[in-house]
């Protein structure tokens, strides 16, 4: 079988070069990890490269297209309460669990999923794939990762437990705003300059996106080697905390179906609600990571985020193929 053949099988089930890379950053990372001066210096390139990805996410966002969407408030609103009801709910449900079986930072983690927005890229591509409300879809995402820049740390600083241990501070949210609003800030006002340029050169801006990313994943996970990630870490607590998001996953996936349906959604709108209600941003979630749990084990916990990315990816990848062949089928 041909190389381009494996790869189209595996992005079948949503393992693309992206998400092999990131699995490579964590080995990496696990071998060599990154210590002392090159260290700090990492620390640096990466919280420049992540201005520079919020930057560009601003000057790609059309706002008029968000405007449009904004009309159908049906699709928004239960997009919304999704992502930030249903789902802190969600792991406000299932933290304490992970704290009786699982290292404590789990619990954090899983509790942190559940306040961050909604993907941008993968829930329109798969609402795409799966010929849905593709435009509702820009907007409910798009919405979703701007209110969540506020909403996220809010969120996770009313919910988390006094007993963990970590406080959300002030200073912590005026970091988010300066490291990832500001730029997305810049980058709308500089849209009519530059957002043709942007659109016409994708290549650039995905080399930024996954860049940005996999630098995240390796400075994270080399701070967490460093701090010996794996001697606490087992397969059992592995095994443990992929079964919790998953569930976390199937659970947001069928509450929103089901809250599409008693709401008389038509098919578009459905699709649309479930790739975008029940889907959380891996590019969002680490950048805020790195910032709200600073000098805390950050890898411990981002790592049910990654989880959950994973999970989702494979579990979207698979149901969008299905719902786009039961669409031609009967076409």
């Amino acid at each position: 079988m041909a190389i381009a053949q494996i790869e189209a099988s595996l992005k079948r089930v949503g393992l693309d070069r992206y998400m092999m890379l990131l699995i490579l950053m964590v080995v990496l990372a696990t071998l060599l990890p990154a210590r002392g001066a090159s260290a700090e210096v990492l620390t640096q390139v990466t919280y420049w490269a992540v201005g520079l990805l919020f930057f560009i996410y601003g000057a790609k966002l059309s706002t008029a297209t968000i405007l449009a969407g904004l009309s159908n408030w049906k699709l928004q609103i239960s997009c919304l309460m999704c992502t930030y009801a249903v789902f802190p709910l969600l792991g406000l449900a299932l933290a304490p669990i992970a704290s009786l079986y699982l290292p404590s930072a789990f619990a954090i983690g899983i509790l942190y999923i559940g306040c961050l927005p909604s993907t941008v890229q993968s829930s329109i591509a798969f609402t795409s794939v799966a010929k849905g409300n593709v435009a509702g879809a820009v907007c409910a995402a798009s919405v979703s990762n701007i209110l969540g820049v506020f909403m996220a740390p809010l969120l996770f600083a009313l919910l988390i437990p006094s007993s963990t241990g970590v406080e959300i501070g002030a200073d912590a949210v005026w970091k988010i705003l300066q490291q990832i609003l500001l730029p997305f800030a810049v980058g709308q006002l500089c849209r009519p300059l530059i957002g043709g340029w942007l659109n016409r050169h994708k290549q650039i801006t995905g080399i930024v996106d996954r860049g940005s990313i996999l630098l995240i994943v390796y400075s994270a996970f080399s701070a967490g080697v460093v701090n010996g990630i794996w001697h606490v870490v087992d397969a059992q607590h592995m095994f443990g905390l992929w079964l919790l998001v998953a569930f976390m996953l199937a659970a947001g996936m069928t509450i929103s179906m089901l809250a599409g349906r008693a709401g008389g959604m038509d098919r578009g709108d459905l699709v649309a609600l479930f790739y975008c209600g029940s889907t959380k941003s891996l590019a969002t979630g680490l950048p805020m990571a790195g910032v709200l749990f600073a000098g805390q084990d950050v890898a411990m916990i981002v790592l049910p985020l990654m989880f959950f990315h994973t999970t989702k990816l494979f579990a979207c990848a698979i149901i969008s193929q299905r719902q786009a062949m039961a669409i031609a089928a009967t076409a």
